[in-house]
């Protein structure tokens, strides 16, 4: 989507994972193989996603002031330590709001972060940061804490979102399924990132697709939480993903 792309930031290298083209995204069919996940996609599945082509920006008439960013909330979500804490403090123009906290002894055998994270914290309420994107567009990101205990707080983290990006630790599926639910009841645009712990996957896309049970309609995309232009974009087929269903409401 040419009109939020910002002219600051270099385009990435082809082939790294921060080249997260439509092509590579989408175009992969589904694998298959012996992964226990959800039972079923949704019965009535949208038709499939396909990024907008829309026109780029023009620049405000000379002698008016320009009109201030629109603002847009975006949730990113997803299990215990897959990285959201870290998405956020990558991309954000300001220090980020964080609000983490030592895990203790009562933690152990309830939040497990996986056995190739070091993370010794845990966000107990949320994280927040914000991007401009360009001069029409700013994105405020609301980071929701991982545990099911938290789950009470989604509902308001939720309230007025425009999309979501669900976090997803290829070797911990399981711990992302709360999360697809969440949305796919809400009725909220979502794009699945896979987060690649030292630049590796431990599953295929297709077979992490067919594990998740997500149907075309819903992007799933392969980056890195700790670089800038990874989680650029990402967030940028959260934003495309947000006005194909926009523009999709309008017509219906």
């Amino acid at each position: 989507m040419d009109s939020v792309r910002s002219p600051e930031w270099p385009v990435a290298p082809l082939g790294g994972v921060a080249a997260n083209s439509a092509a590579a995204r989408y175009g992969m069919s589904p694998g298959t193989g012996p992964i226990v996940g959800r039972a079923e996609p949704p019965s009535s599945a949208p038709p499939p996603y396909q990024p907008p082509s829309g026109a780029r920006a023009s620049s405000p008439p000379v002698g008016k002031p320009a009109a201030p960013p629109i603002p847009v909330k975006i949730l990113v979500a997803g299990g215990f330590g897959v990285g959201k804490t870290t998405t956020v403090g990558a991309i954000s123009e300001i220090a980020p709001l964080t609000t983490e906290a030592e895990m203790t002894t009562a933690g152990i055998g309830v939040d497990d972060p996986g056995a190739r994270s070091s993370k010794t914290t845990t966000t107990v309420a949320m994280d927040f940061g914000c991007v401009t994107i360009d001069r029409s567009l700013k994105l405020y990101l609301f980071g929701t804490p991982g545990q099911s205990r938290f789950g009470f707080m989604w509902d308001d983290l939720a309230r007025g979102a425009l999309g979501a990006l669900v976090v997803v630790d290829s070797a911990r599926l399981d711990d992302c399924f709360p999360a697809i639910d969440f949305f796919e009841r809400a009725g909220l645009p979502f794009v699945v990132g896979v987060n690649a712990f030292d630049g590796r996957l431990a599953l295929e896309l297709g077979e992490i697709r067919w594990a998740l049970a997500i149907g075309d309609h819903v992007p799933l995309v392969q980056f890195d939480a700790r670089d800038r232009l990874s989680v650029r974009d990402a967030l940028l087929v959260v934003l495309d993903r947000a006005l194909d269903r926009a523009t999709r409401d309008r017509r219906a």
